[in-house]
């Protein structure tokens, strides 16, 4: 058997040492285009920050390592600029020497993975902008700033790569700008979740200028001008545009191969695409979301991998089936975690599904253990059947274990009040007896059996203006000091039974504490007395960075410039 691989980073590496692994005959050649296999793409902008600092360890394997352990033909240079599948060859170019030649093939696979996405603006070719995708664009991001020593850059795009080359940036001494049209960083959070993200950003030096459209780039007087949309421009000594990734499938469309969003490759759960005997993976290929089940593009690490995989053991006879991706990532942003699983609330409403939510504040670990970090977690659940669809959880510690966690428990079906009964390990300087997802999960049982109605951010304004309701923030008199929603009266919540007779009766209480323990404490209380009550998901706290992060971004309209 003959196999042909297009592309040789994260799919076409791993079906390709799949397949020797499972057949020691096989011929086996990855075709790559440029002059590195198997790289860390995640780790390319900690290179560029000097976390990093020796380039070899950017490349997992090198063509003669990779022959040597597999006895696989790894051609870097080499581009597939053809598919002929009726003959079930390729047309290959040696892009050192220009020479054009064919192989055929029994089995193909194409992980081409994606290009940076190019705006079509004026100035994109200037020498002074980059994009980031390959080795070879580190190396030349690393380059001019080793020999210019600019003191300024422009991002354009708040992604992944985009909040990582800032913090790289940031740490070297640049100042740096982060500009996008949209007004929240990071998609895959919820705009609420997102202000934490833009707080932290804001907290290091990046400056953030959210909702603006960027319209070209100029050189001028040895500096790059970015011009916005009704707006001054904004100068640096370099941009980097990183608004996202298109799926490089050129080649799929010229063989006539099926293409789906955004012309990524459509393929069935085995990976194979609409040719026979043509398999894909990676970043070029259309996916089921896990939770949805709706077509989607996913590009990340994990998945590119156990697709290619699955296209090995099919290859070699197997039937193995890829089940969808539901999107699990984290990012570091300086001393912050942020991480996500499944779909956001916001994502659940566009796909028509009746959500709810919780937030909570929990501690990392037991708060009477030293060194624990306040994280803020939120959990999205189907409100008739309580099925979870996903979290995002952002803080300082224990964030990766407990998104792995919900991942985990999304993917096994649990219902959202399952939570509860996970058994987690406990130790004090890991967790508390009641892991935070464990709390998430009684917060949803206790909505489940009616001992917890909640109000969330977005019923504020109808909240404020109903002369009905009574609004109550339990925190002690010195937080309530501090800080305050209007219209709020100050009970503390160890005071609450005494004072009772101050809460109107017969109207529907609203509660708010710090982070939403004391106004359930409340609630109870309250509703023991008979009365209704609501509490506020996510405390004080929560509202307050969500609110403080709206204004700022608002107040940016204003002055042309977030600070």
């Amino acid at each position: 058997m003959k196999v042909i691989i297009v592309g040789g980073v994260a799919g076409g590496a791993t079906a390709a040492a799949r397949i020797r692994r499972l057949d020691e005959h096989a011929e086996i050649t990855v075709f790559e285009k440029s002059g590195y296999i198997s790289y860390a793409n995640c780790g390319l902008p900690y290179y560029i920050g000097d976390v990093i600092t020796d380039s070899e360890e950017l490349t997992l394997q090198t063509p003669e390592s990779f022959f040597k352990r597999f006895h696989i033909n790894m051609k870097i240079h080499h581009e597939v600029i053809s598919i002929y599948p009726d003959h079930k060859t390729v047309s290959v170019k040696n892009l050192e020497n220009g020479e054009i030649f064919e192989e055929n093939y029994d089995k193909l696979i194409l992980s081409p993975g994606a290009k940076p996405t190019q705006p079509r603006l004026s100035g994109v070719g200037i020498d002074k902008l980059f994009t980031l995708r390959t080795v070879e664009d580190t190396f030349r991001i690393k380059k001019y700033i080793n020999k210019n020593h600019p003191k300024s850059v422009v991002l354009a795009g708040g992604g992944f790569i985009g909040l990582e080359l800032a913090e790289n940036l940031r740490e070297l001494g640049m100042d740096v700008t982060i500009v996008q049209r949209p007004k929240q960083l990071m998609n895959p959070f919820d705009p609420d979740m997102a202000s934490m993200i833009h707080n932290e950003m804001r907290k290091h030096g990046i400056k953030l200028v959210l909702g603006y459209t960027v319209e070209g780039f100029k050189e001028k007087d040895n500096e790059v001008e970015v011009l916005l949309k009704d707006t001054p421009s904004l100068h640096a000594d370099m941009v980097v545009l990183a608004i996202g990734v298109t799926p490089d499938t050129a080649l799929a469309k010229e063989a006539g191969l099926e293409l789906g969003i955004k012309e990524s490759i459509i393929v069935n759960d085995r990976m194979e695409t609409s040719v026979p005997d043509i398999y894909a993976a990676g970043d070029a290929v259309q996916v089921k979301h896990y939770v949805t089940g709706n077509d989607t593009l996913i590009s990340l690490a994990g998945p590119a991998n156990k697709q290619g995989r699955i296209i090995a053991d099919n290859i070699c006879g197997g039937d193995s089936h890829y089940l969808g991706s539901q999107g699990s990532s984290v990012i570091k942003v300086f001393d912050m975690t942020a991480a996500t699983t499944g779909i956001n609330e916001t994502n659940a409403k566009k796909s028509g599904l009746d959500v709810d939510t919780v937030i909570l504040s929990p501690m990392s670990h037991a708060g009477y253990y030293p060194g624990g970090k306040v994280m803020t977690m939120k959990v999205v659940f189907e409100k008739e059947t309580y099925r979870l669809l996903g979290a995002q959880i952002i803080g300082y510690e224990g964030i990766d274990k407990r998104i792995d966690v919900l991942a985990t428990a999304i993917h096994a079906g649990l219902k959202a009040t399952q939570l509860k009964d996970l058994d987690l390990a406990y130790a004090p300087p890991y967790s508390s007896a009641k892991d935070p997802v464990n709390m998430a999960g009684f917060m949803i049982d206790n909505i489940a059996k009616g001992t917890l109605k909640q109000w969330h951010l977005e019923d504020m304004d109808r909240i404020s203006k109903d002369k009905n309701a009574v609004l109550l923030d339990v925190r002690t008199v010195g937080e309530f000091s501090r800080g305050h929603i209007n219209g709020f009266k100050n009970i503390p919540v160890d005071e609450l039974r005494e004072r009772i007779n101050e809460v109107e009766k017969g109207k529907p209480v609203y509660l708010i504490c710090q982070s939403g323990l004391r106004s359930y404490i409340a609630s109870r209380i309250l509703e023991g007395n008979g009365y209704e009550t609501y509490n506020f998901s996510g405390g004080f706290r929560f509202y307050d960075a969500v609110v403080n992060d709206r204004a700022l971004i608002e107040r940016a309209y204003a002055c042309g410039m977030d600070y």
